[in-house]
């Protein structure tokens, strides 16, 4: 379980395939408080921790997370949101995500406002009925955000300089592919409603 409240950035230092599989090794200032078989959210995936070395650590990526998700785009150099599963008893300062990537969705737009920057995403609404609300919460890339201008198959969120400086949206351009994690509790609404 996270909370969407990047703890630091990571760079990707290698790539290995192994069958279907993606070895991917990151290096990061919070690899020495790491352990093996950790959760760590990377761009919001839960990846599994299975080897460190000095300042970099090594998660394995399986088929069914490179289809369903924008890790293996991933490239040598890349910059991923890196966020640890939350302790229980801590704040929940962003909202529960639970690093399972619903779907990929693309950046359409990015437009710099006075104090913040707004990016809008389009994605494919008739995939598991997914859906957003205005003023409700969104992970992309791992980011607790919250909806603005809400469409059928597109919404926006509006990044504070803070977080566009200390998350990949400071690399992120039209046309990029994202992860989407939808909101649990909307998505248990809505599979609901289409029962009833």
């Amino acid at each position: 379980m996270f909370t969407g409240i990047i703890e630091t950035l990571g760079k990707v230092t290698n790539l290995v395939s192994e069958q279907d599989n993606l070895h991917i090794t990151v290096s990061s200032n919070i690899t020495n408080e790491l352990k093996i078989d950790q959760s760590v959210a990377h761009n919001g995936v839960c990846l599994t921790v299975v080897g460190i070395n000095e300042n970099e650590y090594t998660v394995t990526a399986i088929k069914e997370t490179l289809n369903k998700t924008n890790i293996g785009a991933l490239k040598i150099d890349s910059i991923v949101n890196l966020e640890r599963a939350m302790k229980l008893g801590d704040r929940l300062d962003g909202h529960i995500v639970q690093g399972h990537v619903d779907e990929t969705g693309i950046c359409t737009n990015i437009e710099n406002q006075n104090g913040s920057t707004v990016f809008t995403f389009r994605y494919n609404a008739t995939i598991n009925n997914n859906i957003t609300i205005e003023k409700g919460s969104i992970t992309v890339n791992g980011v607790s955000l919250t909806v603005v201008n809400s469409k059928d198959d597109s919404f926006s969120v509006a990044i504070i300089p803070y977080t566009l400086e200390n998350t990949s949206f400071k690399t992120l351009a039209v046309d990029d592919k994202v992860n989407l994690e939808f909101d649990v509790i909307g998505k248990y609404v809505s599979r609901l409603t289409k029962r009833a």
